[in-house]
């Protein structure tokens, strides 16, 4: 099945290609992988939340956390798909690096960005099992909760 066809299975509209925020371009081609930029959990042009995660009054809640690398995940598909020429070039999954703004207690870096690995095994199935780093950081760009980098193979 296509990535297009499972996409739409799974009832999965991309993103638009969120614009860098700074001097660098989302994704890059590089013989037959795709390396995206850091993604940020951005809805329409902004970000659905900010600050830290962890456990308490005024911080993201992991689940919530989650939500958000799910999101990062899509805008990195959105991102590798048109710099590779469409996402049906998109052959599966090779790396993803989670950061996770957090405060310095909370060690579930790894639950917060299997919200992007997860959707990542929804669409691209065993293609989509990759090797993966999630890391705890002070703050993100923006103060977003989290980022998320993802290398693609092509077809």
């Amino acid at each position: 099945m296509s990535i297009s066809a499972r996409l739409a299975e799974l009832g999965i509209d991309l993103p638009e290609v969120v614009p860098p925020v700074a001097a660098y371009v989302p994704a890059k081609v590089h013989g037959d992988l795709v390396y995206t930029a850091g993604q940020l959990p951005m809805v329409d042009g902004a970000l659905p939340a900010t600050g830290k995660v962890g456990e308490g009054e005024g911080l993201i809640d992991p689940a919530g956390a989650a939500g958000l690398a799910r999101r990062c995940a899509l805008n990195a598909i959105a991102a590798a798909a048109a710099t590779a020429g469409g996402v049906d070039r998109l052959a599966g999954v090779l790396k993803v690096t989670g950061f996770v703004s957090s405060i310095p207690e909370f060690t579930g870096q790894p639950g917060v960005i299997n919200g992007a690995s997860e959707v990542l095994g929804e669409i691209f199935g065993d293609a989509g099992r990759h090797a993966r780093s999630a890391v705890g950081v002070p703050v993100l760009p923006l103060d977003a909760p989290v980022e998320v980098e993802v290398v693609f193979t092509l077809v």
